[in-house]
């Protein structure tokens, strides 16, 4: 028994220390891997990094502060029309710079007109831009002398219209052809004025679709911007009540020119009508005589 306690004391201590050594080697070779993959986390924080130093995959931010635009979709077909109401102190010469801005965007003038005079001046001009310089055009004539009261825009999609039209002008294109078809087959001129009939009808209708079409085109591609302008409306200063002269002078002499002219009215309407009641006050003063008793002399 005692020569068996001794290898058994060595086997229970060799067996924890076998234990202990596989696990430190387990543990080292998981540590390894570990090591690259701390290589990935590693590329990761990079990826961030660049990205937040501007590298060339991180996608932009979204600049602040920029003005909103107009965003449309090119394959939409929209008509884009504008209306901007304006006081100027000189709304003629406002509405002459709206002219040549759509000019130098590539456009041009539908409609101008100009009222008034002096400081009663009021223009309504109406302008087409390219469809392109949109934004453009309503840029510049919103930093044109004077204040913007009102802006609206509005879009009227005819895409779906425009797609119809379309459509339909291919359907009778190739009605046209099949009739040409059919004018070598005629064997009567019967037929032949037949043929030529319909034929002159379905190309009434190809030109009618296809001045709609381009009625939708021209109006698509350019776009229709309308302003009001209004001159502004000056406050006189008030003088705080001290006394001008010349004020009250003004003031009396129009005051006078209303009383003469207050009594010519009235010498018109007496010269007029005054004989009525003069005749009425003689047939009075006749009547009332006739009514006296004759008076008798005194006898002697």
């Amino acid at each position: 028994m005692k020569t068996m306690r001794g290898p058994a004391r060595v086997l229970a201590i060799l067996v924890p220390v076998v234990l202990l050594a596989a696990a430190c080697a387990s543990v080292g070779q998981s540590s390894a891997p570990s090591a690259g993959g701390g290589t990935a986390f590693g590329r990761t924080d990079q990826t961030a990094v660049d990205a937040a130093k501007g590298a060339p995959n991180a996608i932009p931010a979204p600049e602040l502060g920029t003005s909103s635009t107009i965003v449309t979709n090119p394959s939409r077909n929209l008509i884009l029309t504008a209306n901007i109401t304006m006081k100027s102190q000189d709304p003629w010469a406002t509405a002459d710079k709206a002219r040549a801005i759509a000019n130098g965007l590539g456009g041009d003038i539908l409609a101008m007109s100009q009222t008034g005079q002096g400081e009663n001046r009021s223009a309504l001009v109406s302008v087409r831009v390219p469809s392109d310089r949109f934004d453009e055009a309503l840029r510049q004539l919103k930093l044109l002398d004077g204040e913007v009261i009102t802006s609206n825009v509005d879009a009227k999609d005819v895409t779906d219209q425009f797609t119809d039209l379309q459509a339909r002008l291919v359907a009778k294109q190739a009605e046209e052809q099949r009739y040409l078809q059919l004018f070598p087959q005629a064997k009567t001129v019967d037929e032949t004025l037949k043929i030529d009939a319909a034929l002159g009808n379905v190309r009434t209708q190809i030109e009618q679709l296809q001045g709609q079409i381009n009625l939708i085109k021209n109006r698509t591609d350019f776009s229709t911007i309308t302003m009001a302008i209004t001159p502004v409306v000056t406050v006189p200063a008030n003088t705080g009540g001290t006394w001008d002269p010349a004020v009250t002078f003004a003031k009396a002499i129009a005051a006078l020119s209303v009383f003469f002219k207050f009594a010519a009215d009235l010498a018109i309407w007496l010269l007029v009508f005054g004989w009525i009641p003069l005749i009425a006050l003689a047939i009075a003063v006749a009547a009332s005589r006739m009514r006296r008793p004759g008076v008798t002399a005194p006898t002697s």
